[in-house]
């Protein structure tokens, strides 16, 4: 898998898809709605301005936070390790890596060029459910991009997104598990922290970064 695309498709996906049409159900019907609010976000002439780049952003944050559920997330992608974290440390883990994936789907956002969603069908399992759609890129390339989901108290929300037939969360838990198996889980953290480091300064100065975690 190419470790770059993936959020750089997911956030594609995301702004994309509230112009491809049909909607099956609930799933896709509360993934819309979110994405018309980003869509608004986004073409607001006041959050346009560059003195509102913190806003805008504080803005999409926000509804990132509707869209995805980080701490499932967060303890997916930490698999196994997770049982051996106390709660501190899961709640330390899931703020730094939450916020990682929320300024990587802004930064994405922000960066966004018309790509086109193709919906592809939804099939609901329970409280879990899977959104199928694909990406086409400016080039013509078809990427299929599955969105899985859960529902906890009416809403429905992203814990895992499979693009190219790849799981996002299966990703990151490779990288993961490798620096705590060669290192310590202590390292990984330094290494998040780090990577929140380094992009405070362009994040303050609304400088786009060049690239994605």
């Amino acid at each position: 898998m190419r470790p770059r695309l993936a959020p750089a498709v997911l956030a594609g996906a995301l702004l994309a898809v509230a112009g491809s049409g049909a909607w099956a159900g609930p799933p896709s019907d509360q993934l819309h709605g979110r994405v018309d609010s980003v869509l608004k976000v986004l073409e607001d002439p006041e959050l346009k301005k560059d003195s509102k780049t913190a806003a805008r952003r504080a803005a999409l944050r926000a509804i990132a936070d509707e869209i995805f559920d980080f701490r499932e997330i967060s303890q997916r992608s930490l698999g196994r390790h997770w049982q051996t974290r106390t709660p501190a440390e899961r709640e330390e883990f899931v703020g730094l890596f939450g916020d990682l994936l929320e300024r990587t789907y802004v930064s994405r956002i922000e960066g966004y060029s018309g790509e086109r969603l193709v919906y592809a069908g939804e099939k609901v399992d329970g409280d879990q459910a899977t959104v199928r759609t694909r990406i086409i890129t400016k080039q013509g390339t078809e990427v299929p991009v599955d969105y899985r989901m859960f529902e906890r108290d009416g809403r429905w929300r992203v814990f895992d997104v499979n693009i190219e037939g790849i799981s996002l969360v299966a990703n990151y838990r490779a990288q993961f598990n490798s620096i705590i198996v060669r290192s310590s889980y202590q390292e990984l953290v330094t290494k998040l922290k780090a990577k929140q480091d380094e992009d405070a300064q362009p994040r303050e100065t609304g400088r786009p970064r060049q690239q994605a975690p």
